[in-house]
């Protein structure tokens, strides 16, 4: 069973993703190669439905179109570039625009009626283009890596669930990567996590919100190690089944965007992190110690996976 079966198995659900803006994406990165490969592969045809033929160089702009359009094509196809892409598009749809409206001074007739069907479905194409582009790029700037959001229910009760997460020491309990936290004041609390290289980094943290039974809020103080910031929300669960707790972290990761994608090779992905946390939790919470098995003992990074060993059978008398 992999990781994504666990996690699902235990409740746990990491934060849903606006994946239509990529879909979209990728089917006018379809749609781009196919009117490229049109364009340059069947010009004389194109050129007659656009109402360009009588003029040498609309066809040469429409073969410069072709050819941009299978860039575009590539750059929507190649995954974690359809930003990009779509902005290329966009533009690329500025430039047809312009283009169409320089040749409708020149067109009469049935030509005319041609280019002016032609530069109605260049408009069309280049509004979807626009609103895709921009949901696009919201999506990407809010998975960038700095807020990770998932959620878990477990069988315990809101006054329980809430009194255990209030309580900043029992973290480490299931938090691998805390090594301690330390209350220093009535909302002020002193945390240490480990770092690269058998490092640790501390920081100093205050509650910025605190509703009994509903919702704990948390963040850094200015000047610490870590600049980091934190929500739990407790929910009662549908049909008396418990608490489900949300869990919201925002943070800086050490080295920047580099940073981030290098401690993603070694299996550091935040993602992860928080549902394995969570998986922790629900058997701290539940049962009061947390279940480990030699298939994997504290999680699922790199260095934790090389540590691990097949399980072996029990010894009989």
């Amino acid at each position: 069973m992999d990781v994504r079966s666990v996690t699902d198995a235990l409740g746990i659900q990491r934060e849903s993703e606006d994946r239509e803006p990529q879909s979209m994406a990728r089917i006018l990165g379809w749609f781009s190669l196919g009117l490229g490969v049109a364009a340059l592969a069947a010009q004389p045809a194109v050129s007659r439905l656009c109402g360009v033929d009588d003029s040498p160089t609309a066809r040469t702009v429409l073969r410069i179109a072709g050819a941009r359009e299978l860039g575009t094509a590539a750059a929507l196809l190649i995954p974690r570039r359809a930003r990009w892409g779509m902005w290329a598009r966009v533009a690329g749809d500025a430039v047809d625009l312009a283009a169409c409206a320089m040749a409708m001074r020149d067109r009469q007739g049935d030509r005319r009626q041609r280019l002016t069907y032609a530069t109605l479905a260049v408009a069309g194409i280049a509004a979807v283009d626009l609103y895709t582009a921009v949901r696009t790029t919201r999506g990407a700037r809010r998975t960038t890596g700095d807020r990770v959001r998932a959620s878990v229910t477990v069988n315990r009760g809101v006054e329980d669930t809430y009194r255990f997460w209030h309580d900043f020491e029992n973290l480490p309990r299931f938090m691998y990567h805390l090594e301690s936290v330390r209350t220093t004041g009535d909302r002020r609390s002193h945390w240490t996590a480990k770092a690269p290289a058998g490092q640790t980094v501390d920081w100093e943290a205050e509650v910025v919100d605190d509703r009994p039974n509903e919702l704990i809020m948390w963040r850094s103080v200015a000047g610490g190690g870590l600049p980091n910031s934190g929500c739990v929300r407790f929910v009662p669960a549908g049909g008396g089944r418990g608490t489900e707790v949300r869990v919201e972290l925002g943070f800086t990761a050490p080295g920047g965007r580099f940073g981030a994608r290098i401690a993603k090779l070694f299996g550091e992905n935040p993602h992860q992190q928080i549902c394995d946390d969570l998986r922790r939790f629900k058997q701290v919470i539940e049962t009061g110690e947390i279940t480990r098995s030699d298939g994997s003992p504290e999680g699922t990074s790199l260095r934790q996976q090389m540590m691990q060993r097949p399980a072996q059978p029990l010894a009989t008398r």
